[in-house]
């Protein structure tokens, strides 16, 4: 099956912003690289698997950047970015490649104050729209209906409540989804590729800093004055909802704080 790759020209003016701050345009990407850009909104799943299939491979040593340029003149309006808000890193990096990018932020009413206002200045300071998702039951809702601390009962199924099915709900409506997980966050992580097809979702899934390190995040954000999640100065190095989370110890690894104590290391979002 071939994909027809679109104008390069074409592409790049849709991206007002997709060849400043040194990002390279279509036609760089595909002579550095050898990689397609395609019109994605022409393409059906079979073929947008072989496109991620194919740049998972030819993008496996690109900058973050480049990965993230690649994904906005392929998917434009049909890519969007999902946010910990752990730190501003991806949504710069994509906002950079794509300004006025969509970043989801799944707003699951057991975050930290801290992350909250995180959020909140990253959408104030960045040219991005915030997407703020919701799950379809309160916190009180979620307790009248499976009992209290659901998170300490039963962590699966509220991951899932909050997390996992109000993703699934925010993805729906585009073709490809950027994240920030990276492979030295947990060995289920590691050779994680920076461009895949996501089965579950029927979609692309694009890992543009995969093959960072914690500390290549942190270099990134003072280069470039990325706001990080004050709680990482707490030694809370992966963040998530404050029941379920905890700082780091010395010699522990990074997503060690996350449901401590449980036989979990991951909400479901990835899995």
């Amino acid at each position: 099956m071939t994909i027809a790759p679109t104008s390069p020209t074409q592409l790049a003016s849709q991206l007002p912003g997709s060849v400043q701050h040194g990002v390279s345009a279509a036609d760089a990407l595909h002579a550095r690289y050898g990689v397609t850009v395609a019109d994605a909104r022409s393409l059906g799943k079979a073929e947008l698997e072989l496109l991620a299939e194919d740049a998972g491979v030819r993008l496996a040593d690109a900058r973050a950047i480049d990965i993230l340029t690649w994904a906005a003149l392929t998917f434009g309006h049909n890519l969007v970015v999902a946010s910990s808000m752990s730190d501003g890193v991806v949504a710069h990096l994509a906002s950079r490649a794509f300004p006025g990018v969509k970043v989801a932020f799944l707003d699951t009413g057991l975050h930290f104050a801290e992350t909250l206002g995180t959020r909140d200045a990253i959408a104030a300071t960045l040219d991005i729209e915030l997407l703020n998702t919701t799950p379809a039951l309160t916190v009180e809702q979620q307790a009248q209906k499976f009992g209290p601390n659901l998170w300490a009962t039963d962590p699966d199924k509220c991951c899932e409540m909050r997390k996992v099915t109000p993703l699934q709900q925010v993805l729906a409506p585009f073709q490809a989804w950027v994240t920030g997980i990276r492979g030295d966050e947990t060995a289920a992580r590691v050779g994680t590729p920076v461009v895949l097809w996501d089965e579950r979702r029927g979609m692309v899934k694009v890992n543009p800093i995969a093959r960072w390190s914690h500390e290549e995040v942190e270099a990134y954000a003072r280069r470039h004055g990325v706001l990080i999640n004050p709680l990482q100065q707490l030694g809370f190095a992966s963040i998530g909802c404050a029941p379920c989370t905890r700082p780091v110890r010395p010699g522990e690894s990074i997503r060690a704080g996350r449901w401590a104590g449980a036989d979990k290391s991951e909400c479901g979002i990835h899995a």
